[in-house]
């Protein structure tokens, strides 16, 4: 075997080893979902389910955990549709119009990624209680709907790498800055705005602190409060909260994989030019 080979060898082993480590705890999510109450108080983690079971999923529709993955999926829709509004609009407005103090305003906002979201947490929630929002669906969406510095500082920085000979084509053909933006600066950016749109998703599906703080009660509960209720409702009935677990997590992974290959293109195309 040559030295090639053998480092290749070990190269894989390694990523092997990374990849079971990553995923097992993962399946044994998932198998605990199918295994009943009985079994897993008696048995080990890691027996199969003899014979696997719904039950647990049938218990999550009986405990109202649809509505509160509807709630998520239309919370985090309507911040993924703010966010690429908001964050395109900002960022082309950074990296290609001109105006006082923009290089300015830009890294300001941009230093506010140093701040830790927690620090955010009383003055939204003094603001969404003083505008009568607390507890309503616009009080989960609003502080999150108009652009991101992460989003809008990747954008920019792609948009800046756009040819100004395509913009200025389109210029000579009569277009306007709307014109410009949805036919050559939004098509040219698919695979950043797929980027942003998988980190957005999976951020917002993922949310916890604030919806717990800014709602009360099932009508705008979302999936991350309702898996933590389960665990003190059903005095930590883990089969229960598994299955929960599993119903959050399938929509990520099936985002990620069709996704995947828009991803691996933005890393290309902010990354390597």
């Amino acid at each position: 075997m040559t030295s090639r080979s053998l480092s290749n060898t070990v190269i894989y082993a390694g990523l092997l080893v990374g990849a079971v480590i990553t995923l097992l705890p993962f399946a044994l999510g998932l198998l605990t979902s199918f295994t009943s109450a009985h079994q897993f108080a008696t048995g080990t983690p890691l027996q199969l389910p003899r014979p696997p079971t719904l039950s647990n999923y049938t218990d999550l529709a009986g405990a109202g955990f649809g509505r509160s993955a509807a709630v998520t999926a239309l919370m985090t829709a309507v911040i993924l549709l703010g966010q690429l509004t908001f964050s395109v609009l900002a960022a082309y407005a950074f990296a290609r119009l001109r105006f006082p103090g923009r290089d300015v305003l830009f890294w300001v906002y941009i230093a506010t990624l140093m701040v830790p979201a927690t620090v955010t947490v009383i003055p939204l929630y003094l603001m969404m209680a003083q505008l009568g929002l607390r507890n309503t669906f616009w009080a989960l969406v609003l502080p999150f709907m108009f652009g991101s510095p992460y989003a809008i500082f990747l954008l920019r920085e792609h948009f800046r790498l756009i040819p100004n000979d395509l913009i200025n084509a389109a210029r000579l053909d009569g277009a306007n800055t709307l014109d410009v933006l949805v036919h050559v600066i939004i098509p040219s950016s698919r695979p950043v705005l797929a980027a942003i749109t998988l980190v957005t998703v999976v951020s917002q599906w993922n949310n916890f602190m604030w919806p717990l703080v800014i709602t009360s009660g099932r009508k705008w509960r979302v999936l991350t409060v309702a898996t933590a209720d389960l665990q003190s409702r059903f005095n930590a009935q883990w089969t229960l909260v598994m299955a929960a677990t599993t119903v959050a997590i399938v929509p990520l992974m099936a985002l990620f994989v069709a996704a995947q290959r828009h991803i691996v293109a933005s890393i290309v195309v902010s990354g390597i030019k």
